[in-house]
């Protein structure tokens, strides 16, 4: 019979101690690699969610500026996704729902008043941006069909702050913005953080503003970068 000296067992057990808690953290790094752009998008579901809650209780500034939080959320977890390898159809699945709760209901409930008609335009503007998701694929790679929602939802809630709730200067845009995203016209796929320095820049930019600086510069900022891709979207940001 073989004995063990009892330093020998001590140092096969702290062994298989430091390889299970070694396999632990490979583990739990792969899995925050594959979902951490499905933890922006529910980020982003998140903030739709409580802008909705804010706008039912009159919270109108609140709510807006949780659309623009929305807005870069959106941005980044594609990029991230992406740089990570992590696509996946769930991803894909998440930043629909995502998109439509923050830039299709949250944003509509920015133009509903008790009137009824302001009433059918947000029922139009939620149907337009639900549209817009469903069938925004044109076959052509790095291209959309129909403005994307994301840019109508900042200049919604944009020109809500700095009108502060001018109804006539929202049905207005509204319905502009409902014919931008149900329109045949082609946008480019705006990958502004896979792009040219400058865009990261404008990125960065918008996080700086909207965390560091009042609301009319920030409803500035983002109105003119939401403005520069539906009157330029060619010439600016295709990533062609």
């Amino acid at each position: 019979m073989i004995l063990l000296h009892p330093s020998t067992g001590f140092f096969q057990r702290t062994s298989k101690l430091f390889l299970n808690e070694q396999a632990s953290w490979v583990q739990l790094k792969e899995f925050a690699r594959k979902n951490a752009a499905n933890a922006l998008s529910v980020a982003n579901m998140v903030m739709g969610m409580t802008s909705i809650l804010c706008s039912l209780n009159g919270y109108h500034y609140a709510a807006c500026w949780l659309v623009l939080i929305g807005y870069l959320l959106d941005f980044a977890d594609g990029a991230v996704a992406r740089q990570l390898d992590a696509c996946s159809k769930l991803g894909a699945k998440l930043d629909d729902f995502a998109d439509f709760t923050t830039f299709g209901i949250a944003t509509s409930l920015l133009i509903r008043t008790p009137n009824i008609l302001d009433n059918i335009l947000c029922m139009c503007y939620m149907m337009s941006v639900f549209i817009r998701l469903c069938f925004f694929s044109t076959g052509i790679p790095f291209m959309y069909r129909g403005l994307p929602c994301i840019y109508s939802s900042a200049i919604l809630a944009c020109l809500s702050l700095l009108t502060r709730g001018n109804m006539t200067v929202l049905r207005i845009t509204a319905v502009a913005m409902i014919l931008f995203m149900i329109s045949q016209n082609h946008y480019p796929h705006d990958r502004v953080l896979e792009s040219q320095y400058w865009k990261k820049m404008v990125y960065a930019g918008g996080v700086v503003m909207i965390f560091c600086s009042s609301f009319t510069p920030v409803c500035l900022y983002y109105l003119l970068w939401s403005m520069s891709y539906i009157l330029f979207p060619m010439s600016l940001w295709s990533t062609m």
